[in-house]
């Protein structure tokens, strides 16, 4: 049986489920993926373009995250997380206090879950503000690992 490469390490969801994270000037690679209907279609092709770039100028954080603000049912924002600034990329950086929840399932619950975690942060007597979608691993790996964990980070 030929051993099937993992290209993403296995996620630990204790290190997020219900803790608050801070964040100041934290820096992420922006760039923007085509959708239909919130179902990325150049989702791939738009990180190994990244990746890529972000290993040649040794910008690779240690701890490689990638979210996405689904903005739009037509496409939505990737934020890479990187230790410096890549040229010709565009560049932005996250502050603020971040409240997460993992997810575990396929991706057609993200509706339930987006109100799981506004319910969440309006139990807790906070104001929703933004919200990313960490996806720790890709489809691939996922099956390999036999779990989809999706992460949510709500600004608060």
């Amino acid at each position: 049986m030929e051993h099937e490469q993992v290209c993403c390490p296995r996620f630990n969801p204790d290190q997020w489920d219900g803790k608050e994270i801070v964040w100041k000037d934290k820096l992420f690679l922006r760039d923007r993926v085509i959708s239909f209907l919130h179902i990325p279609l150049n989702f791939g092709s738009v990180m190994k373009k990244n990746m890529s770039l972000i290993e040649a100028t040794g910008a690779k954080s240690e701890d490689v995250l990638v979210l996405s603000d689904e903005n739009s049912m037509w496409g939505a924002d990737v934020y890479i997380s990187v230790a410096r600034e890549v040229p010709d990329r565009r560049m932005v950086t996250l502050s603020g206090t971040f409240f997460c929840r993992v997810f575990e399932g396929p991706y057609s619950r993200v509706g339930v879950w987006v109100q799981e975690m506004t319910h969440t942060i309006a139990e807790k007597g906070k104001q929703l503000g933004k919200l990313y979608f960490y996806y720790t691993t890709c489809p691939k790996c996922a099956k390999k690992y036999g779990k989809n964990y999706v992460v949510l980070l709500a600004q608060i």
